[in-house]
Protein backbone atom coordinates (compact mmCIF):
# COMPACT_ATOMS: atom_id res chain seq x y z
CA UNK A 1 0.00 0.00 0.00
CA UNK A 2 1.21 3.81 -0.65
CA UNK A 3 0.76 6.71 0.46
CA UNK A 4 -0.07 7.73 4.24
CA UNK A 5 -2.24 5.50 6.48
CA UNK A 6 -5.22 7.45 7.84
CA UNK A 7 -5.04 7.44 11.75
CA UNK A 8 -8.58 6.01 11.78
CA UNK A 9 -8.05 3.05 9.65
CA UNK A 10 -7.05 -0.39 11.94
CA UNK A 11 -6.00 -3.34 10.84
CA UNK A 12 -8.40 -5.86 9.41
CA UNK A 13 -10.12 -7.84 12.20
CA UNK A 14 -9.19 -5.13 15.27
CA UNK A 15 -11.31 -1.52 15.86
CA UNK A 16 -11.59 0.62 18.97
CA UNK A 17 -14.13 0.48 21.80
CA UNK A 18 -15.76 4.14 22.21
CA UNK A 19 -18.24 5.15 25.18
CA UNK A 20 -20.35 3.77 26.07
CA UNK A 21 -19.55 0.33 24.90
CA UNK A 22 -15.79 0.20 26.42
CA UNK A 23 -17.52 0.40 30.02
CA UNK A 24 -20.01 -1.85 29.44
CA UNK A 25 -17.82 -4.05 28.38
CA UNK A 26 -15.60 -3.65 31.59
CA UNK A 27 -18.74 -3.90 33.85
CA UNK A 28 -20.00 -7.44 31.66
CA UNK A 29 -16.46 -8.74 32.39
CA UNK A 30 -16.19 -7.37 36.15
CA UNK A 31 -19.83 -9.21 36.90
CA UNK A 32 -18.48 -12.60 35.25
CA UNK A 33 -15.26 -12.64 37.44
CA UNK A 34 -17.51 -11.51 40.72
CA UNK A 35 -19.84 -14.58 39.91
CA UNK A 36 -16.64 -16.63 38.95
CA UNK A 37 -15.45 -15.57 42.83
CA UNK A 38 -18.52 -16.49 44.52
CA UNK A 39 -18.05 -19.79 43.66
CA UNK A 40 -14.65 -20.03 45.35
CA UNK A 41 -12.46 -19.55 41.40
CA UNK A 42 -10.08 -17.08 42.04
CA UNK A 43 -8.23 -14.81 39.84
CA UNK A 44 -4.72 -15.07 37.51
CA UNK A 45 -3.68 -12.80 35.20
CA UNK A 46 -1.15 -13.86 32.98
CA UNK A 47 1.57 -12.02 30.31
CA UNK A 48 -0.12 -11.13 26.93
CA UNK A 49 2.75 -12.56 25.46
CA UNK A 50 4.94 -15.59 26.16
CA UNK A 51 8.21 -17.80 24.92
CA UNK A 52 6.66 -18.95 21.86
CA UNK A 53 8.08 -22.70 22.77
CA UNK A 54 5.95 -22.73 25.99
CA UNK A 55 2.82 -20.92 24.58
CA UNK A 56 2.54 -23.39 22.07
CA UNK A 57 4.15 -26.56 23.32
CA UNK A 58 2.15 -29.51 24.25
CA UNK A 59 -1.60 -29.32 23.98
CA UNK A 60 -0.92 -25.35 22.99
CA UNK A 61 -0.01 -26.80 19.56
CA UNK A 62 -3.42 -26.48 18.73
CA UNK A 63 -3.04 -22.97 18.78
CA UNK A 64 -0.22 -22.97 16.54
CA UNK A 65 -1.29 -21.61 13.32
CA UNK A 66 -3.13 -18.53 15.22
CA UNK A 67 -0.43 -17.45 16.96
CA UNK A 68 1.26 -14.25 16.05
CA UNK A 69 5.61 -14.60 16.56
CA UNK A 70 7.93 -11.68 17.25
CA UNK A 71 11.45 -11.63 18.45
CA UNK A 72 12.51 -10.36 21.98
CA UNK A 73 15.04 -7.92 21.44
CA UNK A 74 16.57 -8.43 25.41
CA UNK A 75 16.24 -12.54 25.57
CA UNK A 76 17.14 -12.95 21.71
CA UNK A 77 14.40 -15.83 21.91
CA UNK A 78 10.97 -15.98 19.79
CA UNK A 79 7.78 -14.87 21.58
CA UNK A 80 4.16 -15.67 21.00
CA UNK A 81 1.30 -13.28 21.36
CA UNK A 82 -1.24 -15.29 22.93
CA UNK A 83 -4.01 -16.56 20.57
CA UNK A 84 -5.94 -18.23 23.67
CA UNK A 85 -5.96 -18.37 27.64
CA UNK A 86 -6.78 -21.61 28.90
CA UNK A 87 -3.46 -23.24 28.44
CA UNK A 88 -1.96 -20.38 30.18
CA UNK A 89 -4.09 -20.78 33.51
CA UNK A 90 -2.87 -24.58 32.85
CA UNK A 91 0.78 -23.48 33.30
CA UNK A 92 0.82 -21.39 35.68
CA UNK A 93 -1.71 -24.37 37.43
CA UNK A 94 0.85 -26.43 37.31
CA UNK A 95 4.22 -24.45 37.37
CA UNK A 96 3.59 -21.52 40.11
CA UNK A 97 0.30 -22.74 41.90
CA UNK A 98 1.90 -26.46 41.38
CA UNK A 99 1.54 -27.25 45.38
CA UNK A 100 -1.55 -25.55 46.22
CA UNK A 101 -4.68 -28.10 47.19
CA UNK A 102 -6.62 -29.84 44.31
CA UNK A 103 -9.04 -29.64 42.64
CA UNK A 104 -7.69 -25.82 41.97
CA UNK A 105 -10.23 -23.09 40.62
CA UNK A 106 -9.19 -20.52 39.07
CA UNK A 107 -10.65 -17.28 36.85
CA UNK A 108 -9.41 -15.08 34.70
CA UNK A 109 -10.00 -12.19 31.75
CA UNK A 110 -8.05 -10.72 29.34
CA UNK A 111 -7.94 -9.99 25.32
CA UNK A 112 -6.59 -12.59 23.31
CA UNK A 113 -5.23 -11.91 19.87
CA UNK A 114 -5.49 -14.36 16.98
CA UNK A 115 -4.00 -14.43 12.80
CA UNK A 116 -6.96 -14.51 11.02
CA UNK A 117 -10.55 -14.47 12.13
CA UNK A 118 -13.28 -17.00 10.86
CA UNK A 119 -16.73 -16.93 9.81
CA UNK A 120 -18.55 -16.55 12.58
CA UNK A 121 -15.92 -14.26 14.40
CA UNK A 122 -14.36 -11.99 12.12
CA UNK A 123 -12.53 -10.26 15.06
CA UNK A 124 -8.81 -10.77 15.59
CA UNK A 125 -8.59 -9.39 19.29
CA UNK A 126 -11.38 -10.10 21.41
CA UNK A 127 -12.19 -10.54 25.51
CA UNK A 128 -12.30 -13.62 27.02
CA UNK A 129 -13.44 -14.29 30.33
CA UNK A 130 -13.08 -18.12 31.90
CA UNK A 131 -12.41 -20.62 34.49
CA UNK A 132 -10.54 -23.57 34.98
CA UNK A 133 -11.21 -26.40 37.27
CA UNK A 134 -7.63 -28.46 37.85
CA UNK A 135 -7.21 -31.96 39.24
CA UNK A 136 -10.45 -33.14 39.30
CA UNK A 137 -11.61 -36.34 36.89
CA UNK A 138 -15.12 -36.08 38.11
CA UNK A 139 -18.53 -35.66 36.16
CA UNK A 140 -19.36 -33.28 39.13
CA UNK A 141 -16.18 -31.44 37.83
CA UNK A 142 -17.72 -30.94 34.46
CA UNK A 143 -20.99 -29.83 36.11
CA UNK A 144 -20.05 -27.38 37.88
CA UNK A 145 -18.48 -25.36 35.32
CA UNK A 146 -20.79 -26.04 32.78
CA UNK A 147 -23.53 -24.88 35.50
CA UNK A 148 -21.72 -21.88 36.74
CA UNK A 149 -21.07 -20.62 32.93
CA UNK A 150 -24.93 -20.73 32.74
CA UNK A 151 -25.87 -19.33 36.28
CA UNK A 152 -23.31 -16.34 35.63
CA UNK A 153 -24.41 -15.69 31.74
CA UNK A 154 -27.88 -15.57 33.55
CA UNK A 155 -27.27 -13.29 36.68
CA UNK A 156 -26.48 -10.77 33.43
CA UNK A 157 -29.63 -11.15 31.58
CA UNK A 158 -29.09 -13.76 29.00
CA UNK A 159 -31.99 -15.52 28.28
CA UNK A 160 -33.10 -18.90 26.24
CA UNK A 161 -29.48 -20.61 26.83
CA UNK A 162 -28.63 -23.85 25.53
CA UNK A 163 -25.65 -26.52 26.59
CA UNK A 164 -24.66 -28.23 23.16
CA UNK A 165 -22.55 -31.06 24.44
CA UNK A 166 -20.01 -32.42 22.74
CA UNK A 167 -17.02 -35.59 22.20
CA UNK A 168 -14.04 -34.71 19.86
CA UNK A 169 -13.05 -38.46 21.06
CA UNK A 170 -15.84 -40.21 20.15
CA UNK A 171 -15.27 -39.44 16.41
CA UNK A 172 -11.68 -39.35 16.57
CA UNK A 173 -11.70 -42.99 17.75
CA UNK A 174 -13.66 -44.40 15.07
CA UNK A 175 -12.26 -42.50 12.37
CA UNK A 176 -9.05 -44.82 13.75
CA UNK A 177 -10.78 -47.66 13.82
CA UNK A 178 -11.80 -47.16 10.41
CA UNK A 179 -9.75 -49.09 8.87
CA UNK A 180 -8.09 -46.23 6.19
CA UNK A 181 -4.69 -46.45 5.55
CA UNK A 182 -3.77 -43.74 3.72
CA UNK A 183 -4.37 -39.88 4.80
CA UNK A 184 -6.23 -38.71 1.85
CA UNK A 185 -9.02 -40.86 2.99
CA UNK A 186 -8.55 -39.81 6.74
CA UNK A 187 -8.87 -36.22 5.88
CA UNK A 188 -11.99 -36.79 3.42
CA UNK A 189 -13.84 -38.71 6.07
CA UNK A 190 -12.58 -35.95 9.37
CA UNK A 191 -14.23 -33.18 6.26
CA UNK A 192 -16.99 -34.64 5.26
CA UNK A 193 -17.84 -35.29 9.34
CA UNK A 194 -17.25 -31.66 9.98
CA UNK A 195 -19.67 -30.80 7.56
CA UNK A 196 -22.31 -33.51 8.20
CA UNK A 197 -22.12 -34.58 4.73
CA UNK A 198 -24.06 -38.22 4.95
CA UNK A 199 -23.15 -38.60 1.07
CA UNK A 200 -19.94 -37.65 1.36
CA UNK A 201 -19.36 -40.33 3.72
CA UNK A 202 -20.81 -43.05 1.99
CA UNK A 203 -18.40 -41.93 -1.38
CA UNK A 204 -15.24 -43.07 0.79
CA UNK A 205 -14.25 -46.30 -0.45
CA UNK A 206 -13.86 -49.05 2.66
CA UNK A 207 -15.71 -46.90 5.32
CA UNK A 208 -18.69 -48.47 7.15
CA UNK A 209 -20.65 -45.73 6.37
CA UNK A 210 -23.73 -47.04 8.58
CA UNK A 211 -21.49 -45.98 11.28
CA UNK A 212 -20.87 -42.50 10.64
CA UNK A 213 -24.40 -42.30 9.52
CA UNK A 214 -25.93 -43.17 12.66
CA UNK A 215 -23.39 -41.25 14.53
CA UNK A 216 -24.51 -38.32 12.58
CA UNK A 217 -27.79 -38.82 13.07
CA UNK A 218 -26.93 -38.94 17.46
CA UNK A 219 -27.05 -35.28 16.78
CA UNK A 220 -30.14 -33.47 18.65
CA UNK A 221 -31.84 -33.08 22.31
CA UNK A 222 -29.71 -34.60 24.61
CA UNK A 223 -31.77 -37.65 25.88
CA UNK A 224 -32.57 -38.78 22.56
CA UNK A 225 -29.43 -38.87 21.36
CA UNK A 226 -27.45 -40.21 23.90
CA UNK A 227 -29.32 -43.44 23.45
CA UNK A 228 -28.52 -43.07 19.68
CA UNK A 229 -24.94 -43.50 20.81
CA UNK A 230 -26.10 -46.03 23.08
CA UNK A 231 -26.98 -48.11 20.44
CA UNK A 232 -24.19 -47.62 17.50
CA UNK A 233 -22.77 -50.67 16.40
CA UNK A 234 -19.04 -49.92 17.12
CA UNK A 235 -15.91 -51.19 15.43
CA UNK A 236 -14.10 -53.83 18.03
CA UNK A 237 -11.25 -51.90 18.10
CA UNK A 238 -12.76 -48.50 19.66
CA UNK A 239 -15.68 -50.57 21.43
CA UNK A 240 -14.21 -49.86 25.37
CA UNK A 241 -12.91 -46.72 24.50
CA UNK A 242 -15.97 -45.17 22.84
CA UNK A 243 -18.69 -46.60 25.17
CA UNK A 244 -16.60 -45.22 28.04
CA UNK A 245 -16.64 -41.69 26.06
CA UNK A 246 -20.69 -42.04 25.91
CA UNK A 247 -21.01 -43.05 29.60
CA UNK A 248 -18.94 -40.44 31.35
CA UNK A 249 -21.20 -38.01 29.32
CA UNK A 250 -23.96 -39.43 30.69
CA UNK A 251 -23.03 -38.99 33.93
CA UNK A 252 -22.48 -35.22 33.12
CA UNK A 253 -25.86 -34.65 31.86
CA UNK A 254 -27.08 -36.38 35.11
CA UNK A 255 -25.02 -34.44 37.17
CA UNK A 256 -26.45 -31.29 35.47
CA UNK A 257 -29.73 -32.24 35.61
CA UNK A 258 -29.90 -33.43 38.70
CA UNK A 259 -28.84 -29.50 39.73
CA UNK A 260 -30.45 -27.84 36.60
CA UNK A 261 -33.60 -30.09 34.91
CA UNK A 262 -34.86 -26.78 33.35
CA UNK A 263 -31.52 -26.40 31.34
CA UNK A 264 -31.75 -27.19 27.46
CA UNK A 265 -28.79 -30.16 26.71
CA UNK A 266 -28.27 -30.84 23.34
CA UNK A 267 -25.51 -33.43 21.88
CA UNK A 268 -23.58 -32.94 18.67
CA UNK A 269 -21.56 -35.97 18.43
CA UNK A 270 -19.15 -34.53 15.66
CA UNK A 271 -18.56 -31.29 16.59
CA UNK A 272 -15.05 -30.76 16.44
CA UNK A 273 -14.18 -27.28 15.56
CA UNK A 274 -11.81 -25.91 18.38
CA UNK A 275 -11.47 -28.57 20.89
CA UNK A 276 -8.11 -30.10 19.01
CA UNK A 277 -6.67 -30.39 22.75
CA UNK A 278 -10.14 -31.92 24.49
CA UNK A 279 -10.67 -35.17 25.75
CA UNK A 280 -14.09 -35.66 27.41
CA UNK A 281 -16.72 -34.00 27.39
CA UNK A 282 -16.99 -30.77 25.76
CA UNK A 283 -19.63 -27.91 25.25
CA UNK A 284 -20.75 -24.71 23.55
CA UNK A 285 -23.16 -21.99 25.06
CA UNK A 286 -26.00 -20.70 22.82
CA UNK A 287 -28.68 -18.28 23.66
CA UNK A 288 -31.90 -17.98 21.72
CA UNK A 289 -31.84 -15.42 18.64
CA UNK A 290 -28.08 -14.90 18.65
CA UNK A 291 -25.67 -16.10 16.40
CA UNK A 292 -22.85 -17.59 17.13
CA UNK A 293 -21.73 -18.97 20.44
CA UNK A 294 -21.54 -16.98 23.98
CA UNK A 295 -18.78 -19.47 24.55
CA UNK A 296 -17.10 -23.10 25.16
CA UNK A 297 -15.27 -25.20 27.22
CA UNK A 298 -14.69 -29.04 28.33
CA UNK A 299 -12.23 -31.18 29.68
CA UNK A 300 -8.29 -31.54 28.67
CA UNK A 301 -5.13 -32.21 30.73
CA UNK A 302 -3.35 -29.31 31.88
CA UNK A 303 0.19 -29.41 31.24
CA UNK A 304 0.16 -32.50 29.50
CA UNK A 305 0.38 -33.51 25.83
CA UNK A 306 -2.40 -33.50 24.40
CA UNK A 307 -2.46 -37.53 24.32
CA UNK A 308 -3.50 -38.28 27.77
CA UNK A 309 -0.33 -39.40 28.73
CA UNK A 310 0.60 -36.67 31.37
CA UNK A 311 -0.94 -33.61 33.32
CA UNK A 312 -3.69 -32.81 35.70
CA UNK A 313 -7.40 -33.70 34.86
CA UNK A 314 -9.32 -30.33 33.90
CA UNK A 315 -12.09 -28.82 32.78
CA UNK A 316 -13.11 -25.33 32.09
CA UNK A 317 -14.96 -22.72 29.68
CA UNK A 318 -14.21 -19.56 27.90
CA UNK A 319 -16.92 -17.05 27.25
CA UNK A 320 -16.60 -14.56 24.57
CA UNK A 321 -16.97 -11.12 25.62
CA UNK A 322 -17.91 -9.46 22.71
CA UNK A 323 -20.70 -11.78 21.52
CA UNK A 324 -21.95 -12.18 25.28
CA UNK A 325 -22.65 -7.95 24.67
CA UNK A 326 -24.86 -8.73 21.69
CA UNK A 327 -27.01 -11.05 23.65
CA UNK A 328 -27.44 -8.14 26.78
CA UNK A 329 -30.03 -5.04 26.85
CA UNK A 330 -27.67 -1.78 26.08
CA UNK A 331 -27.61 -0.13 29.55
CA UNK A 332 -28.90 3.07 30.17
CA UNK A 333 -26.89 5.91 30.03
CA UNK A 334 -25.74 7.36 33.53
CA UNK A 335 -27.00 10.77 34.55
CA UNK A 336 -24.22 13.52 34.12
CA UNK A 337 -24.49 16.95 36.02
CA UNK A 338 -23.01 19.80 35.50
CA UNK A 339 -21.24 21.95 37.83
CA UNK A 340 -20.61 25.54 37.53
CA UNK A 341 -17.53 26.95 38.52
CA UNK A 342 -19.23 27.89 42.09
CA UNK A 343 -19.67 24.69 42.72
CA UNK A 344 -17.54 23.11 45.71
CA UNK A 345 -15.17 20.05 45.89
CA UNK A 346 -17.99 18.70 48.97
CA UNK A 347 -20.72 19.34 46.24
CA UNK A 348 -18.67 17.04 43.64
CA UNK A 349 -18.02 14.29 46.22
CA UNK A 350 -21.61 13.78 47.59
CA UNK A 351 -22.93 14.39 44.01
CA UNK A 352 -20.69 11.15 42.63
CA UNK A 353 -21.31 9.33 45.91
CA UNK A 354 -25.17 9.39 45.15
CA UNK A 355 -24.63 7.84 41.71
CA UNK A 356 -24.08 11.28 39.72
CA UNK A 357 -21.47 11.58 36.98
CA UNK A 358 -20.44 14.92 37.33
CA UNK A 359 -18.84 17.28 34.57
CA UNK A 360 -16.67 20.12 36.45
CA UNK A 361 -16.95 23.89 34.89
CA UNK A 362 -13.23 24.96 33.71
CA UNK A 363 -14.02 28.49 33.70
CA UNK A 364 -17.47 30.99 34.35
CA UNK A 365 -19.53 30.32 32.03
CA UNK A 366 -23.25 30.22 30.33
CA UNK A 367 -24.28 27.02 32.57
CA UNK A 368 -27.34 25.43 31.26
CA UNK A 369 -25.68 26.47 27.23
CA UNK A 370 -22.73 24.67 28.51
CA UNK A 371 -24.19 21.59 29.90
CA UNK A 372 -26.46 20.72 26.52
CA UNK A 373 -23.18 20.95 24.85
CA UNK A 374 -21.23 18.47 26.69
CA UNK A 375 -24.66 16.26 26.65
CA UNK A 376 -25.17 16.77 30.36
CA UNK A 377 -29.13 15.85 31.51
CA UNK A 378 -28.74 18.09 34.50
CA UNK A 379 -27.11 21.07 35.72
CA UNK A 380 -26.35 21.58 39.73
CA UNK A 381 -27.82 25.28 40.88
CA UNK A 382 -28.90 26.45 44.03
CA UNK A 383 -27.65 23.34 45.77
CA UNK A 384 -29.79 21.05 44.00
CA UNK A 385 -29.98 19.17 40.64
CA UNK A 386 -32.19 20.69 37.72
CA UNK A 387 -33.10 18.51 35.01
CA UNK A 388 -32.00 20.00 31.64
CA UNK A 389 -34.16 20.39 28.35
Amino acid sequence: MNGKIHPALLPAGLQDTLPPDAEFESAVTEGLIAAFAAHGYERVKPPLIEFEENLISGSGAATAAQTFRLMDPVSQRMLGLRADMTLQIARIATTRLADLPRPLRLSYAGQVLRVVGSALRPERQFGQVGAELIGSASCRADAEVILMAANALKSLGVSGLSIDLGLPLLVSEAINAAGLDHEDGRAALDAALRQKDAAAIAAIDGVDADLFAAILDATGPAEASLERLRALALPAGAKVQIESQIEGLAEVMAAIKSDAPDLKLTIDPVEMRGYEYHEGVTFSIFAVNLRGELGRGGRYRSGGSGDGGDGEPSTGFTLFVDTLLLALPKPSHRDKIYLPAAATLDDAIKLRADGWATIQAMDADDGRAEALRLGCTHIYEGGTAHALK
